[in-house]
């Protein structure tokens, strides 16, 4: 392999895991992030099964629990604040909706960066075309000179520029399940207090859902907002137009809402998007691949997309260094190690979107009742089953 040059495209976590592994292997990535700097901060997402294992074998175990979020699991509660129902972090061995290791997404990303030293990072830009030939990819962006590579990965998250630019449109290959959410952060200690560790979950007629968890700050609360029906008429860029529709629709909608309507217009790292999957034929063409959402995100509403970030960049990783460059034989590999993986755990939970988001009262009280029953039969074999998910994967293991 004369050319060990390979952009990644995106600096989330799927991205700084595979240059992670790139680099230990011997190649040389470089990431491309358009974002002007890392992201800190953002929403709790899961350590767990295959995942974890990953993290392990990166020898970042004891640094990622250092940055861990504590929570005592997740609670339902009804408009005066009552909890309905309660899964506690042990219930499923702390695998369970709210795992044992839950750290937020920033500061995962961070902790992966740190192990990348070393790995140039060019921010502030984007991949704009790509030109294969038979010795590479000529690789153009938008605010710096094109540049030659071995391979590009596409870990660009849910609207891949370079899934996009290699793979076609995005409506060939996005699924939309329904519905739609923000997250963004609240500091508001009284609001923190109410908590008492717990990640509430308000439900209110007509599909509406209101999150809140601890954050890793004290005094800070992680907050979400979710319709189970998407608009049409709002532009993804568009944040006053996104935070205007959920104000006027979570209005009187109870509990701590009001609250968190409050913190919402005053948040710096509002974010919305709506609940969808990729489905492609291949993760990979020519000597483009694509890992993490780019190529096969879950939804959020599945709890997965970090394992399968993770599991995907050493997966990738370690079949092109078992290939010796060979990126045909190693992208086959990859796919073929990923693929059941990723079949399994784009499988949503009970109800899908309207477990998630129930539009009358009645089914309200009814997915209440089900959580009270989540850990004795016939549901929790069902439910053990589902979060399994994430350890359903027999790791290579590449250090020879």
């Amino acid at each position: 392999m004369e050319n060990t040059d390979i952009l990644i495209s995106g600096a989330g976590i799927a991205g700084p895991a595979l240059a992670h592994w790139l680099r230990r292997h011997g190649l040389r990535p470089t990431v491309v992030e358009r974002a002007p700097r890392p992201r800190p901060g953002g929403q709790a997402v899961d350590l767990r099964g295959a995942g974890r294992t990953v993290i392990e074998r990166m020898g970042l175990m004891e640094r990622a629990r250092a940055l861990c979020v504590e929570q005592r699991g997740i609670a339902l509660v009804d408009r005066r604040g009552r909890h309905t129902a309660r899964m506690p972090v042990e219930l499923f061995e702390g695998e369970g909706i709210v795992s044992e290791l839950e750290i937020l997404r920033g500061d995962l990303a961070g902790l992966l960066q740190e192990a990348t030293d070393g790995v140039e990072y060019r921010y502030d830009d984007t991949v704009t075309a790509l030109a294969e030939d038979a010795t590479g990819v000529t690789v153009h962006f938008e605010n710096s000179p094109a540049r030659r590579f071995h391979l590009v990965i596409g870990a660009d998250g849910l609207r891949s520029a370079v899934r996009r630019l290699a793979f076609g449109p995005e409506q060939d290959h996005y699924r939309p399940l329904g519905g739609c959410h923000c997250w963004f952060t609240v500091h508001d200690p009284a609001l923190a207090r109410t908590l008492d560790g717990w990640f509430l979950m308000y439900n209110a007629p007509g599909g509406l859902v209101a999150t809140a968890r601890p954050g890793r700050l004290p005094g800070e609360v992680k907050a979400s907002l979710g319709l189970r029906r998407a608009p049409l008429t709002v532009e993804r860029s568009d944040a006053t137009a996104q935070r205007r529709l959920l104000a006027e629709r979570f209005a009187g909608a109870g509990w701590e809402v009001e609250h968190l309507l409050a913190g919402m217009a005053r948040a710096d790292d509002f974010a919305f998007g709506s609940f969808g999957q990729i489905h492609l034929e291949r993760y990979s063409r020519g000597r483009v691949a694509l890992l993490g959402d780019a190529g096969y995100s879950p939804s959020p509403l599945t709890g997965l997309g970090t394992s399968l970030a993770l599991v995907g960049a050493y997966l990738l990783a370690g079949e092109l260094a078992a290939a010796a460059g060979d990126f045909t034989t190693a992208f086959a590999r990859y796919e073929e190690l990923m693929r059941p993986y990723v079949t399994r755990a784009q499988e949503l939970p009970p109800g899908g979107v309207r477990g998630y988001a129930p539009d009358s009262a009645l089914m309200i009280r009814l997915r209440a009742a089900s959580m009270r029953w989540m850990g004795r039969w016939p549901l929790r074999p069902i439910l053990a089953a589902q979060f399994a998910k994430a350890g359903d994967i027999t790791l290579p293991d590449y250090r020879s």
